[in-house]
């Protein structure tokens, strides 16, 4: 995180201010010692802040520019301290916008030149260069921890952007296979009954009256089902599944064959595994009726301690094979895809003279509490 530009400005004004009014206290406090302040004076301790101003497109320059005037306020013989504040805050500046070997070497010219100075005047006590060496390097130490912490804030900020981004776009793959598993389903649902309609509206009026009426349902839950699932896209929406086995009973009731649902057990479930289930048992049904018109179908849930089993099984077809058509191909391996995401597999094949699909789910253990 470094300062924006427009803060520059303010910042230049505060530091003169800053300077002007510590000059004062300075001046009055050494007034045995030092000059009194002077149009010149005043005059180097605008340039400093000046100097901020240009900070970057010119960061080596004016941080020498800085220097150099408080070289010339230190041997013009003014108090100590005003001048030092607008060198400081460059150099902490340059540490914080990572331009660390620059800040390094400007902060060796300051040691440099302060001693020199102070051996220029006669000042040669040991204690007071190295003084002002620990200053220096103490100041120019908490500088670059400031740019660590910095440094750290932003690349932990960057790591939950990308996170809140691949989770964005998780839920919106998420929520693109709901969609496509809602319309493949009821869609495949219209078009078989409407076949079934067609074949026996002359021969059969009521069976076909019974179709289109379960074409009627189908289509109003599709629309319903297609508006929560795009309600979940929304900003702001809760992310919350759109499909669980509490709807199992309506599902099989509206699946237009006859089919019988049966539980093993009970147990609360993860939401994305409710859902998988769902999905599944949905699938499993379309194919079913798709490809074996007529049959009988069973659906078995066993809840067990570590997984949940799910078997649909049907007869076989037994109506003509004009009410089968070829889907897309992509039911079973995407049911398997949704077992494979949670740790579970599924198997699908024929059986007897039928076709059962098995998925077993892996589910955490249960909280006594």
């Amino acid at each position: 995180m470094r300062w924006k530009s427009g803060f520059d400005p303010y910042l230049a004004l505060i530091v003169a201010v800053a300077q002007l009014v510590i000059a004062q206290g300075a001046t009055w406090g050494q007034r045995l010692l030092r000059e009194q302040l002077d149009p010149y004076a005043y005059a180097l301790l605008l340039v400093g802040p000046l100097a901020i101003l240009f900070r970057r497109r010119f960061p080596l320059l004016t941080v020498a520019v800085a220097l150099g005037a408080m070289d010339l306020f230190l041997i013009g013989g003014y108090a100590y301290g005003p001048a030092f504040l607008s060198p400081g805050v460059l150099l902490f500046l340059l540490v914080t916008g990572g331009r660390r070997l620059m800040a390094w070497t400007m902060a060796t010219m300051t040691v440099t030149s302060l001693l020199s100075y102070a051996w220029w005047v006669g000042n040669r006590d040991l204690f007071h260069s190295v003084s002002i060496l620990a200053f220096i390097l103490l100041f120019m130490v908490v500088a670059e921890l400031v740019r660590i912490v910095r440094e750290r804030r932003a690349e932990r900020e960057r790591v939950a952007e990308e996170e809140a981004r691949r989770q964005a776009s998780e839920e919106r793959l998420t929520m693109a296979q709901e969609l496509h598993d809602v319309l493949a389903h009821n869609i495949s649902l219209i078009h078989v009954q409407a076949s079934t309609a067609l074949h026996l509206i002359d021969a059969n009026p009521e069976q076909a009256r019974s179709a289109l009426a379960t074409i009627k349902t189908a289509s109003k839950e599709v629309l319903g089902e297609m508006r929560s699932v795009l309600n979940v896209l929304r900003d702001g929406a809760p992310r919350s599944p759109t499909a669980g086995l509490d709807r199992l009973d309506d599902l099989v009731q509206r699946s237009g064959m006859e089919v019988s649902l049966r539980r093993v057990g009970s147990r609360p479930l993860p939401p994305q595994v409710e859902r998988a289930a769902y999905r599944i048992v949905q699938e499993s049904l379309t194919n079913a009726a798709r490809h074996a018109p007529g049959s009988r179908v069973s659906v078995r849930l066993e809840y067990g301690a570590g997984e949940l089993v799910i078997v649909v099984a049907d007869t076989g077809a037994t109506k003509p094979a004009v009410l089968s058509e070829e889907g897309s191909g992509n039911g079973i391996p995407g049911m398997r895809e949704r077992a494979s995401a949670l740790g579970g597999t599924l198997v699908a094949g024929p059986s007897g003279g039928g076709f059962q699909v098995e998925a077993r789910l892996p589910l955490p253990e249960e909280n006594p509490t």
